[in-house]
């Protein structure tokens, strides 16, 4: 089975990139637009192999995400990569402290990178 991979972002042109990206690399992707369905998607009880996820996003943040995943002993081993415009300290303190693995900023951003980084994290 291939590696599982939820990518939680609302920008059109980032998903098309980067779902065709991991599909290419053999990655099964699955889609949420926002935060609050990337919340139920994980509590759906499939099973992901990693979490790309945007901070900022409509009904529910990438934080408030990753806060609900602390609650759930399940949940909170799936590694995180945020994916966010800013690489501001107090956001990427605030991140790795709701166990954020790496992080990954939208104007450096490099689909080949990010495979990478996914790689390191995905045990295939």
């Amino acid at each position: 089975m291939p590696p599982k991979i939820l990518l939680a972002e609302d920008e059109n042109l980032l998903i098309e990139v980067l779902e065709k990206k991991f599909t290419q690399a053999g990655y099964e992707v699955k889609i949420a637009k926002n935060g609050k369905e990337a919340l139920e998607i994980l509590k759906s009880g499939e099973k992901f192999d990693l979490i790309l996820l945007d901070i900022i996003m409509p009904e529910m943040s990438g934080f408030e995400v990753m806060e609900e995943m602390q609650k759930d002993e399940n949940l909170k081993k799936i590694p995180v990569i945020v994916i966010s415009n800013s690489g501001q300290p107090v956001e990427l303190t605030k991140a790795r402290e709701l166990g954020a693995k790496d992080w990954i900023i939208k104007t450096e951003f490099d689909p080949q990178e990010v495979l990478e980084k996914v790689r390191t994290y995905v045990k295939e």
